[in-house]
């Protein structure tokens, strides 16, 4: 059976969803599609923590369904821009977690994860796939997965 590993931006999934399609994102679909093709190992979903009760809710289904929630605070710039990126933290994840699996499974349209594709899918010959909003994904986040599923009416809520 393979061996799988999930790592989703949170916010680039909600954001885009809710955009394109004013609907969420349908985690417990996709977790149950996902679960059918092999054996999940390894689930994080990376969020920012704001402390509202709303979001703690969403957190705490994610967690029930499998995911392991990993956040980080919200930080309001004096200047009125927000920050809260976990580009980085989902790099290291994935580097690490590409050596133990079969297939690493990015749940983000954000282009700057295209050169991490390619460099796990090379050096460890893991399976790439990609789950994004094809209208609002990089092309060249795309083109570095060997798999590549747009989200559309199937996967939403």
């Amino acid at each position: 059976m393979k061996k799988i590993a999930i790592f989703v931006d949170v916010q680039n999934i909600y954001y885009t969803t809710r955009d394109t399609y004013g609907r969420q994102f349908d985690y417990r679909k996709f977790w149950k599609r996902i679960n059918s093709e092999g054996e999940i190992v390894l689930a994080n979903a990376y969020a920012i923590h704001r402390g509202d009760d709303k979001q703690q809710k969403f957190q705490d289904a994610l967690r029930h369904i499998g995911f392991d929630v990993k956040l980080k605070p919200y930080i309001q710039r004096s200047d009125g821009s927000a920050k809260g990126d976990w580009d980085v933290g989902i790099a290291i994840d994935v580097m690490e977690a590409a050596r133990e699996v079969d297939t690493v499974i990015l749940l983000s349209g954000d282009g700057d994860f295209d050169l991490l594709l390619k460099k796990i899918n090379q050096d460890y010959s893991v399976v790439t796939e990609v789950y994004s909003v094809s209208a609002l994904t990089a092309d060249s986040l795309i083109k570095a997965s060997d798999i590549y599923y747009p989200i559309d009416q199937d996967l939403l809520q």
